[in-house]
């Protein structure tokens, strides 16, 4: 089958974004992103309440409406474990899980095969993946922790020490260190105080032990200048930097939103 231009520039990919505390949608239109909406709650949700704010957002989103031809979705949770592709055993995926998350007999075990021989083994919230094929049809799910390792990865390897990349979130964060071009840890750490914040980043890096004052902290996500989170780890590391640019995309003015880079994940699954 020829792909014409025509159908190319019509070609229309959404991207979901889904976790306790809020959503995410964007359209991708050839090389314009034309719709983005965001929604935060003032809580965590459990999955039946957050499928009732994707079916109420639906009902008044009229460019969520429109016919798309790719949608992905992304989970972005703290129940995952990450194991070796050597060792992993497909037929005991709920194993790797049992030691870090409480696994429920009706939960749906799902797994993503990243680069560097890493298996990400998680669980999707299975009533969620069910309205959207209902509304979609067949479509591709990820969890958000390995679009981030795998996103990270493809950045050019450098020689300089390890790079420890902070990608934020309302709530928690992932933690993502990698030297070398090879991933040496990542993690999720769920926070209420920005002393929690600071805590577990420091923690970490004892863990494995890396100076303050010489590794580089790359921020992402939810977090800037501005925020209270960051002047706090200003005293405390010495080199920090925010994210480049990270896409090759325009974005139409009526969906541009705030910061770019607090949509990282949701771009980059595009």
């Amino acid at each position: 089958m020829v792909t014409t231009n025509n159908e190319t520039n019509h070609y229309k990919k959404l991207s979901i974004q889904v976790s306790l505390n809020g959503l995410s949608f964007c359209i991708l239109q050839k090389d314009t992103i034309s719709y983005f909406k965001k929604v935060n709650f003032k809580k965590q949700l459990d999955p039946i309440k957050i499928l009732k704010k994707i079916e109420e957002i639906y009902e008044q989103e009229e460019m969520l409406n429109q016919e798309v031809d790719e949608v992905n979705l992304i989970f972005n949770n703290a129940l995952f474990s990450l194991v070796p592709e050597k060792l992993f055993d497909e037929e005991q995926a709920a194993s790797y899980l049992k030691f870090n998350t409480r696994i429920l007999k009706t939960d749906f075990i799902a797994f993503d095969n990243l680069k560097d021989e890493i298996v990400n083994v998680y669980i999707p919230y299975t009533n969620i993946i069910n309205y959207f094929f209902d509304r979609y049809g067949e479509f591709e799910y990820r969890h958000g922790l390995s679009i981030l390792i795998d996103s990270l990865l493809e950045l050019p390897k450098e020689t300089t020490g390890p790079k420890v990349y902070l990608h934020a979130l309302f709530g928690h964060y992932e933690l993502v260190i990698i030297e070398n071009g090879k991933l040496i840890f990542a993690n999720s750490f769920e926070y209420d105080t920005k002393e929690d914040f600071l805590y577990y980043l420091l923690f970490t890096a004892e863990q494995l032990n890396l100076d303050p004052n010489k590794f580089e902290l790359i921020l992402m996500g939810d977090i800037n200048k501005d925020s209270e989170e960051y002047k706090m780890i200003w005293d405390y590391i010495k080199n920090i930097s925010f994210m480049g640019p990270f896409h090759p995309f325009t974005f139409e003015e009526k969906a541009k939103p705030e910061q770019e880079l607090s949509e990282y994940l949701l771009i980059k699954s595009l």
